[in-house]
């Protein structure tokens, strides 16, 4: 397995929030924000007795597949040599945000990973398309569901992030995807004022086991939200301190305020699922 720290601050540093890079000075975590990661159990042994997870792939290993296809290709074919069937590999990073081995490699623009995925079993999509800058894949998937170009991949990033991330060989896509309109329309983000955002930021606790908190930061002036141990994720405010997080806009994150005190947070996916208190 790969090193938890190393790969969270790469992580951090190479995915999209939302159409622009995240490139924080150090994480949360080296900031002494949120504890650290909480590793993954191990996969058992080869010979060693199955566990719970068996016949499924282990959730660590399908974690890592995603995770080193933004930027591994070695550890990427090491992994497939041992497990094939992880060219599919799909993984949930919070609120719904799921994304794909082929998903990862494709914001990113490695293509070298997306056509090691591709040849290995991964299903092609569109937004791999634009990123390889294959046009007219790309004419026929809009010719079969009009008005595609709207839709987003992992993270909430739109059709067009994934095509200027294919660099020179995407260019004509680019330029397809300016005629059609509406590929990079942003989340709907309302403003807050200064006074608004640092009255957010906080620790709220939902338990008493270790990972049973939520850290609200700042990160680039956005807000962000991460259960103690896990990737931040962005929030876009839809107004009345009602948020979603990147990749998750069904879920709805709602802060109490008790006078001009924020004392609460309550997530609803759609139905109230945890209401967590503010502890500092």
């Amino acid at each position: 397995m790969v090193h938890t720290v190393q790969t969270r601050r790469r992580f951090i540093r190479i995915v999209p929030a939302f159409g622009a890079f995240v490139l924080p000075a150090l994480s949360a975590q080296d900031q002494g924000g949120a504890p650290p990661e909480a590793a993954w159990p191990a996969p058992p042994a080869r010979g060693g007795p199955v566990d719970d997870s068996f016949p499924s792939h282990h959730p660590a290993i399908v974690k890592e597949m995603v995770l080193v296809s933004h930027f591994n290709l070695a550890r990427v074919r090491e992994l497939l040599q041992q497990h094939p069937e992880l060219a599919k590999a799909s993984w949930d990073w919070g609120f719904g945000d799921w994304e794909t081995a082929l998903g990862a490699a494709s914001h990113i623009g490695n293509r070298a990973i997306a056509e090691l995925l591709i040849e290995r079993g991964a299903p092609p999509t569109h937004f791999s398309a634009v990123m390889l800058g294959q046009l007219d894949v790309l004419k026929t998937f809009v010719a079969a569901t009009p008005g595609l170009q709207r839709m987003r991949g992992p993270h909430g990033l739109t059709l067009m992030v994934h095509a200027r991330k294919g660099g020179q060989a995407a260019a004509p896509v680019v330029a397809y995807l300016e005629s059609l309109g509406g590929a990079d329309e942003p989340y709907r983000d309302e403003p807050l004022t200064g006074d608004e955002r640092t009255s957010i930021v906080g620790r709220y606790t939902f338990g008493d086991r270790a990972r049973d908190s939520f850290a609200v930061t700042v990160q680039n002036n956005q807000l962000t939200i991460a259960r103690a141990g896990a990737i931040e994720r962005t929030l876009f405010h839809q107004g009345q301190l009602a948020f979603h997080a990147a990749g998750g806009p069904g879920t709805t994150i709602r802060f109490e305020r008790d006078a001009e005190r924020i004392v609460a947070l309550t997530i609803h996916d759609p139905d109230p699922v945890v209401r967590a208190r503010r502890s500092n």
